[in-house]
């Protein structure tokens, strides 16, 4: 995903995990604890991309249901 600031295209690009039907991002992680960065991460692509609804999953888990967070912008 391209970053555009004040019209000028920044020479980074931001990496969405999963895009789905162009309404809802899904970020995935692997790791032994979820930290809030994480969720933040989400949340500026969500507005970035201006979308609603974000789904953060870490699959670093024995319960994978416990470990799926909605984020809503």
């Amino acid at each position: 995903m391209p970053v555009i600031y004040k019209g000028c295209r920044l020479k980074t690009d931001l990496r969405l995990d999963i895009l789905v039907e162009d309404k809802v991002i899904v970020e995935l992680k692997s790791v032994e604890e979820m930290k809030k960065v994480f969720a933040k991460q989400l949340l500026t692509y969500l507005r970035l991309m201006d979308k609603r609804i974000g789904i953060l999953v870490n699959f670093n888990t024995d319960d994978i249901l416990t470990s799926i967070t909605r984020i809503a912008n």
